[in-house]
Formats: structure tokens, C-alpha cells, sequence
């Protein structure tokens, strides 16, 4: 049985994930960030966050203080991102996805987010 999406158990299998990833760690570097997501669900707003610092990510539900980017999309975009069905740059370009803050870290980033598809697919998740 699979962990819900955007739920708690969802975040830390994330976190697991991505810090046991040797292609994540490559693409991390010495990179840190701190990347605020907001998805507008039929049950109300979800609040999650990615940092990532001294190499390792954290994927954790609520809001996190000081975030360079605050990225919002309704819950079918978060789906297909999740998926790998719509790319980051495909959906902020058709609208899909708003980002207040730090475009330019976001660009810087690329590499890393490159790599979550793949990762987020080892997570048995129920959309």
C-alpha cells in the first residue's frame, strides 16, 4: 500500500529517498536551497518545503522561514510534476505553476530537479 500523497509519510519517504540517491548527491554538490511549495487542493491548501544543505535534502509538510522560492500550483499540476507527465519548465511557462522570490535559484537548481522524477518514482504513492 502506498503513502498518500502531499501527507506526512509522503514527505519523509521523499526524504529518504532522495538522501539515499547517489545521482541526487552528484547533482546536490555543495548547492543548498530553500524552496517553499503551496498546492491549492479540493480540501484547502497544502504547504510543503525541500532544503537542502551539507548535502542533504529534507522534504517535510508546513512552511519553512527564509525560503529563496515560493512555488504555487493547483493539485493536478502537483500530480503531474510528481509523475514526471509535466515538466517544471513546461509548467511555469504555460502558467501552471507561479513563483515568487528567486527565479534565477530555481534556474541554478536544474540539475537537481532533473533527477526527482526518477527518485520520486520509487515511491509507492497514491494520488
Amino acid at each position: 500500500m502506498g503513502v498518500k500523497f502531499l501527507s506526512e509519510e509522503w514527505a519523509s519517504s521523499m526524504t529518504e529517498k532522495l538522501n539515499a540517491s547517489d545521482q541526487f548527491k552528484q547533482a546536490a554538490g555543495s548547492q543548498a536551497a530553500k524552496l517553499q511549495q503551496v498546492v491549492s487542493t479540493p480540501e484547502g491548501e497544502v504547504k510543503y518545503y525541500f532544503k537542502l544543505e551539507g548535502g542533504a535534502a529534507e522534504v517535510a509538510l508546513g512552511e519553512l522561514d527564509g525560503a529563496e522560492a515560493t512555488i504555487s500550483q493547483d493539485y493536478d499540476t502537483a500530480v503531474a510534476l510528481s509523475k514526471n507527465e509535466l515538466t517544471g519548465t513546461a509548467a511555469y511557462m504555460s502558467g501552471k505553476i507561479k513563483v515568487q522570490g528567486d527565479l534565477m535559484k530555481l534556474m541554478q537548481l536544474q540539475g537537481i530537479f532533473n533527477t526527482l522524477p526518477a527518485i520520486a518514482a520509487e515511491v509507492d504513492v497514491e494520488y
